[in-house]
Formats: structure tokens, C-alpha cells, sequence
């Protein structure tokens, strides 16, 4: 992209659990689970355990995805010329959305009983941004947004 940037936002998912509170959570669920199975073992119900430690295993597996998916996140630029929707995987990345700033529109699309879907718009094209956002976060992600492509058509670059 040529020219200055008038927005370069990262959106990221968010995750409460941090790396070592995963860790506390998988020890506290291995004791339980280890003290449960020793219970089961004693009144002679062997086959419990077996499934105690499925249980564990799903756990793992499943904030392991969670925490691939938080891996990603949603890059959006303006210039002068172009806005620029990127989407950055653990695997690379790769441009969904780039369009002239000169045309580009930012749109609040509401649904009945749903949250405000924040889009970008040129004439029949269109993409959902800042899905990993609150309501009150895209909202003001929405007017940072619409102020940086009004700013980049009219030159107003402040640093």
C-alpha cells in the first residue's frame, strides 16, 4: 500500500484464559477427576475411570481449538487510495477485501433481535468487519473507521 496510513487496526479475538490459567485449570480437573477415579476404583466400578479421562481429553481438546482460533485476527488498513481488509491465520495470511477509498463505505446493518453487523461497502460488494467485537466496541470501531476513510478522501493526514 502506498501513502501514509490513516487507520491499521488489528482485531483479535479475545480470550479470558490466559496460558497459565489453562494450565491451573487442566491440574485442578486432572485432581478432581484422579480423585474421583480412585473413589469409583475402590467401590469396583473400573470402567468410570476410562471415561473420567475422556472427559479430560475433550477439555484439552477443546480449548486447544479455542486458543487456535484466537491465533487470528482481522487486519483493517485505509490509505489515501485503498482500504484493505486482511485475515491472519496461524497459517498466513491472506486479503479478503481491498477497494478504493474514494468509493468505500461503511454500513451498520442491523437484524431483528441480533447485534449490529459492521460492513464495508462498494457498489454490489460487501464484507462483515470486526465480528470479534462487542456491540459497543464495532460501534466505535465503525465511526473510527468511517472517520479514517473520510480523512484519507479529503487528505487529512495527522500522525
Amino acid at each position: 500500500m502506498d501513502g501514509p496510513f490513516f487507520m491499521d487496526a488489528v482485531i483479535t479475538p479475545h480470550r479470558s484464559l490466559s496460558q497459565r490459567g489453562f494450565v491451573i485449570l487442566i491440574c485442578v480437573l486432572t485432581a478432581i477427576n484422579a480423585a474421583s477415579a480412585s473413589i469409583f476404583l475402590m467401590i469396583g466400578a473400573g470402567p468410570v475411570p476410562i471415561f473420567l479421562g475422556l472427559d479430560l481429553l475433550a477439555v484439552i481438546i477443546a480449548f486447544a481449538a479455542s486458543n487456535r482460533a484466537a491465533a487470528s485476527n482481522e487486519r483493517v488498513q485505509v490509505t489515501a487510495s485503498e482500504v484493505r481488509v486482511l485475515l491472519q491465520s496461524p497459517k498466513g495470511t491472506r486479503m479478503v477485501w481491498t477497494s478504493p477509498t474514494a468509493f468505500t463505505r461503511v454500513a451498520l446493518v442491523g437484524h431483528a433481535g441480533e447485534e449490529d453487523d459492521l460492513r464495508l461497502r462498494l457498489s454490489d460488494r460487501e464484507l462483515r468487519v470486526a465480528r470479534d467485537l462487542s456491540r459497543p466496541e464495532r460501534l466505535d470501531f465503525a465511526k473510527a473507521l468511517d472517520r479514517a476513510i473520510w480523512k484519507a478522501r479529503t487528505g487529512q493526514f495527522q500522525a
